[in-house]
């Protein structure tokens, strides 16, 4: 009898034992799960380094950028960072020619990229080779110029600023801040955004008075001597405003060189501008966060391949403008030295 009551007590216990583990089995799959009875969620990706797991596309950016220009390697930097997150191969490249960078669209269509990105400043000319892309399958999104005509093109997506808002917001500052007579120092002949920007500054400044002044960007010896020429010719201008942050440093010189009292600001920034913001020879910049233009627009391509997101609903998603000057040029400045702002 003491044998068969041990028998009974073991198998009782085991009853307890195997009840007691599925209930706390069935708690954990239960903590598991989300509130609305989702999938248990998973751990970490295996992606590392915060990246996904996804399977791996080719993207391409095709730019109008000029060399040496750091406006554009801000702008590559946030590409990159956004394609080693979404576990993305990245074919950057740029001609400041339209001709030479519609081949580069062409090139990246003709390697059957996964997406492209690409900007625009000669609609004609870039237009109709993003419209093949998108045509041939290709998420298309567009980013920094172009944004009155990607629509037109097939392009799904834009990431950048108003050009025409952006000026008059700078040509309203300008004139808050007492400016009468303004050089608008356009680097890029034929590029519809600058000279917005200028038309835009006219607007916005009032009763002042703008002069636009053509140079060579991608020369900036002949840019400082154009300015310089100009300013020592009309001792009047008391502002100087440049579309990109290499050509307001080089007009710091070029002022100098003249012996003019004109104040200077500028559109863009890089590390230099933001050195220069800070010791007051730049007076302000206006921001459209390049970083981000090249980031999101990477990022949207992944998106589009993922799931067939199409970021910004078919508006623009603007990234600009803001202003950059002494009160807050301590918040970017880490950044803009890591290469970033």
């Amino acid at each position: 009898m003491l044998c068969m009551a041990n028998s009974w007590g073991i198998k009782f216990n085991l009853r307890r034992a195997v009840a007691l583990l599925v209930v706390i089995c069935t708690g954990a799959t239960l903590a598991a799960c989300s509130a609305t009875g989702g999938r248990p969620r998973g751990g970490a990706s295996g992606g590392g380094g915060g990246g996904v797991d996804t399977p791996r596309y080719t993207v391409a950016m095709v730019s109008h950028g000029a060399p040496g220009d750091t406006f554009w390697d801000l702008v590559r930097a946030g590409a990159e960072d956004a394609a080693k997150k979404n576990n993305l191969e990245l074919r950057y490249s740029s001609s400041p020619q339209a001709p030479d960078q519609a081949n580069l669209v062409q090139n990246a269509i003709d390697s059957n990229v996964d997406g492209l990105a690409l900007t625009m400043p000669t609609p004609e000319a870039l237009g109709p080779v993003a419209k093949r892309a998108a045509k041939a399958g290709i998420p298309v999104v567009g980013l920094n110029s172009g944004m009155e005509h990607y629509k037109k093109y097939d392009v799904s997506a834009f990431f950048g600023q108003d050009e025409s808002v952006a000026g008059e917001r700078a040509g309203e500052r300008l004139a808050k801040d007492g400016a009468k007579k303004v050089l608008c120092v356009i680097h890029e002949q034929g590029n519809p955004s600058q000279e917005s920007r200028c038309a835009g500054i006219k607007k916005g400044l009032g009763g002042g008075s703008v002069e636009n002044l053509y140079v060579n960007g991608m020369d900036l010896t002949s840019v400082q001597s154009t300015v310089q020429a100009k300013l020592a010719q009309q001792k009047d201008i008391d502002w100087v405003m440049g579309l990109v942050a290499p050509v307001a440093l080089t007009a710091v010189q070029a002022k100098e060189q003249a012996g003019s009292e004109a104040k200077i600001s500028t559109f863009d920034t890089n590390a230099e501008l933001v050195a220069a913001i800070k010791k007051g020879t730049i007076e302000w910049a206006v921001d459209q966060q390049p970083y981000l233009q090249g980031y999101m627009a990477i990022d949207a391509l992944w998106l589009a391949k993922r799931n067939g997101s199409t970021v910004g609903g078919g508006q623009p998603v603007l990234t600009g403008p803001s202003f950059v000057d002494k009160s807050n040029v301590d918040t970017i400045a880490d950044a803009a030295k890591e290469g970033l702002r």
